[in-house]
């Protein structure tokens, strides 16, 4: 196996940001891990659909297999084909809310070949509003991405915070400043990670509050479940964990 060479790239200078981007396709290509900004914090990334890419992912965490990544994508239709059964309701949140801090669980489409881990027929998918990261996804396609940091620390708010943890676990980091960009820096409060809504049973249902708040959930869909909130009836179906829970990982998720 060949060794990894890391390499960090300042993407707020145009050259760099067109050398990083550059590179880190090519590293997504050969199975590897890069560290990219997103809206939320900073994110470790690989290919969705290579097993070998997301284990390493996760090895570089020092995360098993029974907490899979989320999968970013670069627009709102590639969401019908990695996920099948998208309800009405979780479709208008998508609709309304993508770009941005909300996850939604989905029903994987069972013909894709992809091993995220112990997913349970399930997929966490988001768009996230940062225009770095779009314009990786847009050349590389769906990318499994998990906040950038071991498993138990801060998650990363610079690249530089993540190569701290990360060190040569990763080919590329892009670099381009503090996330979220509207945080209040080094030392202050620390980025919200994303919403995440539970689309697979018959009622949504929050099952991490972050950045989206209910109130604007139920400006879209009045009758979405809140975090711990149970259903009048106890019937509903049993759900997935859900992929990024936080227990056991302090940090927020991008």
């Amino acid at each position: 196996m060949e060794a990894v060479t890391t390499a960090t790239y300042n993407c707020t200078d145009p050259e760099q940001r067109a050398e990083g981007l550059a590179h880190a396709q090519r590293a997504i290509a050969q199975k590897q891990c890069v560290v990219m900004p997103t809206d939320t914090v900073y994110g470790i990334a690989a290919d969705a659909f290579s097993a070998q890419a997301v284990a390493t992912l996760l090895a570089a965490k020092g995360r098993g297999r029974s907490m899979p990544p989320p999968v970013l994508i670069p627009r709102l239709q590639t969401m019908d084909g990695l996920a099948t059964e998208v309800p009405a309701a979780g479709r208008a949140l998508a609709e309304k809310f993508w770009p941005g801090p909300l996850t939604l669980i989905l029903h994987a489409q069972p013909s894709l070949t992809w091993d995220l881990g112990e997913t349970k027929g399930t997929v966490a998918l988001r768009i996230p509003d940062d225009e770095l990261a779009q314009a990786l996804l847009t050349i590389t396609g769906p990318l499994a991405v998990s906040s950038a940091n071991r498993t138990g620390h801060a998650a990363a708010q610079t690249a530089s915070e993540a190569r701290e943890q990360l060190a040569e676990s990763v080919e590329v980091y892009l670099e381009e400043g503090f996330r979220p960009v509207n945080g209040s820096g080094p030392g202050g409060a620390a980025g919200l990670p994303s919403t995440i809504v539970d689309c697979t049973a018959d009622r949504l249902r929050v099952v991490r509050q972050g950045a989206l708040s209910l109130e604007a959930l139920r400006e879209v869909v009045p009758d979405v479940l809140g975090l711990g909130e149970e259903p009048e009836t106890s019937e509903e179906p049993e759900t997935s964990e859900e992929p990024e829970a936080p227990a056991g990982d302090t940090a927020p998720n991008a």
